[in-house]
Parts: C-alpha cells; structure tokens; sequence
C-alpha cells in the first residue's frame, strides 16, 4: 500500500466512534463489518500477521458510503483504504470469485451484472432521443440494465416538460462500478477516459444516477480527466425545471421524507435542490439521519453477494421513516429505490423523484411504481 494508505489504516485508534454509523455492521450486528474491524484486519496485514486473502471477503462488506469517514474526529479515511486494499487483491490476483466474475462483466459487456440486451420498452423511448442534440440524458448502468422503469419514467418526465435531449443507445459505463470493485487500476481509467470522451461531444449532461454524477464530478477531476461539458444531477436540474415553472407542484400532498443518496449528500454536497423538489409534492419531513449525515438505504451492487443484508439494511431505513410517521420514500438514487423497493414493505411506498413528480403533474394519485412495480429486468445469462 502506499505510505498515505498505511498511515490512515496505523491511525487508526479502533475506537467505536464511527460504530453506531455503519448500516451494514448495523443490519448484521457483526464487529467484523464495522469501520475499526476493517482497520484492524488491514493493519495486521500490514504487519505480516495475516495475509491479503484471508481479509478479503470483509473488504466486500463495506458499503464504502463515507459515513465512518465523516464520523471520525481524527480525520482517517477508511474509505480509502478499503478501496486501495481492493485494488492490492485485483492486482495480487487474489479476488473472490463473485467479484471476479462482477470485474470480468464489466470489461467484457461493459455492466457487472452481464446484462447483454435492455427491457424492450427502453429501447423504444431511448430511440426516440436517439437524434443529437446539446443535452445528455445519462441514465448509468443500473438504470439501464437492472430498473427500466425508472429510467424510463425519467425520459417522460423530460418529455413532459418539453426538454429536447439525446439519449444514447450504447451508454458507455462511467467508470463507477469497477472503480467501486477495484479501486483506481487502469482499466477503472480506461473506462472512465472513454466515457468523458463521450460526454464532452454535449454542451450539457444531467446525471440520473448519483453514482455516476460522484465519479463526473470527483473522481474525473482527481484523475485528471477532463470534463468540458457542464455537468448537473437529476434532482438539480429538476429544481430548475422548478424554478422556471415547468414543473408546478401539487396541492395534494403526500407525507413524504427524502432517501439522501450519500453520493449527493455527503460526496458532492448537494441536499437543497431534491428538497425543494419533494417539499413542492410532499408533506415533508425529515428522518433521522439525513443529509450529509444519511444512512444508506442498499444498493444494487452489493445485492450481487450479499442479498440478505442489503434487504435488512433497506428494512431499517423504512423503519426509520415510519418513526417520523411517513407514508413514503422518496430518493434520487436509482439503487437505493431499487433496494427499498425488495424490502417490500406495504405500508410504506417507494417513490422515485420521476415517480411523485408525474403522479401529481399527471393529476393520479402517487404509486409505488408505474409500471405495477416491476423493478429487476435483464438478468445476466
């Protein structure tokens, strides 16, 4: 590991500050899943006690969603070294099987999840955008390949607002899933250069997914990739539309919370705008454990080898909004709807923010899915 990683792991004191934070150590209740766990073993590594492989599997079981960081007074990253001990495995060749096979989907078909062909009803509203125009719609991987629902209730609710956009056929992956797999290795880069080169032929591009918007507007830059587009988030971009009165509002009004997707809150500092969108549709209210302080709701990745926990992991963040007496859920996270949604619980609906805007501009009553709730399409083969 680098000097900089070592130093963060050796810092480390294993206090229990960051422990109440974790969602993944709080849905098992497993020490080994919280931050000081993960340091522990990285630093007995470190020394020669134990060997990369025999940590490895507990590298996986971190979310990597920046709480423990934001928690720790004494300003250590565990992210970072999670994230540098996972490319030390895929360089070393020690990676588990589950994510070899994820890795290998992503430089072969250019997804983890394998996913070869999209939900035919996407490709009909993607070809109606085929043409090109300065604004780019970049719906991510996730979207694409595991919830068309939501990527295709995001292309309506741009039509309905006569935006003129491109969407485009053959998405090329930003670079967030290998990057979260493996870390910074070259082909994590190379995915990433061939994206931007892609986004730079817009004069804009709004960023469905906030996985990918963290990697645009963070990671690009600290690998000296270079953006010349502008590059806005959903929910912004949706604030604006607001702002402009394309959107109007309701007067029916749902009691909602919002799901802050960390990527946003945490990584990129953006809570105002999605706000401003869901106060204007919902009676709003806030849950424990939001904006930069968000608990993770779950993700679509993590489902791959560990579907169980992301359920219970969802479960507590529904049970957390029932405690402020919300009868839904609202996100900007493509994943963490998609995560909420396998929780299955009937007395809480799971909006997206496409999902309460068109139900109230379309004067029905809000669903929990548009399409009667079909979330997971395109399996691997």
């Amino acid at each position: 590991m680098t000097k900089n990683v070592e130093k963060h792991v050796d810092s480390c004191r294993f206090c229990w500050m960051c422990r109440h934070i974790c969602p993944i150590g709080n849905a098992t209740g497993q020490e080994r899943n919280t931050a000081r766990a993960r340091a522990l073993g990285l630093s007995l590594v470190n020394r020669g006690a134990l060997g990369l492989e025999e940590v490895i599997d507990n590298l996986y079981e971190c979310a990597c969603c920046g709480a423990c960081t934001k928690e720790c007074v004494t300003g250590w990253d565990p992210v970072l070294f999670v994230k540098q001990a996972r490319l030390e495995c895929a360089l070393d060749g020690v990676l588990p099987d589950y994510i070899e096979k994820l890795v290998n989907n992503c430089i072969e078909r250019q997804n983890a999840y394998g996913v070869l062909e999209l939900d035919e009803a996407l490709k009909d509203a993607i070809a109606a955008h085929a043409q090109k125009t300065g604004t780019l719609l970049f719906l991510g991987v996730d979207a694409r390949c595991r919830v068309p629902n939501a990527a295709r209730d995001a292309i309506r609710l741009l039509e309905k607002a006569g935006v003129v956009f491109t969407v485009l056929d053959e998405e090329p992956p930003s670079g967030q899933q290998m990057d979260y797999l493996i870390g910074r290795a070259e082909e994590t880069k190379g995915q990433m250069e061939n994206c931007a080169k892609t986004l730079n032929a817009f004069e804009n591009v709004v960023v469905y997914d906030p996985q990918d918007a963290k990697v645009f507007k963070r990671e690009y830059k600290e690998l000296g990739i270079a953006l010349s587009c502008g590059v806005e988030t959903f929910p912004t971009f949706l604030a604006g539309l607001l702002d402009q009165g394309v959107l109007k509002g309701s007067n029916e009004k749902i009691a909602a919370v919002y799901q802050d997707p960390f990527e946003l809150s945490r990584d990129l500092g953006e809570t105002d705008a999605p706000r401003k969108v869901v106060s204007a549709y919902a009676r709003y209210s806030e849950m424990l454990m939001h904006g930069k302080d968000t608990m993770w709701a779950g993700n679509l990745l993590m489902r791959e080898w560990m579907p169980d926990v992301m359920k219970d992991v969802a479960r507590m963040r529904i049970q957390n909004a029932k405690g402020v007496g919300a009868a839904a859920i609202v996100t900007a996270s493509v994943s963490e709807y998609a995560s909420l949604k396998a929780a299955a619980d009937p007395d809480m609906q799971i909006l997206s923010l496409e999902e309460l805007i068109l139900a109230a501009e379309e004067k029905n009553t809000p669903v929990s899915g548009t399409d009667g709730g079909t979330v997971y399409a395109g399996q691997p083969e």
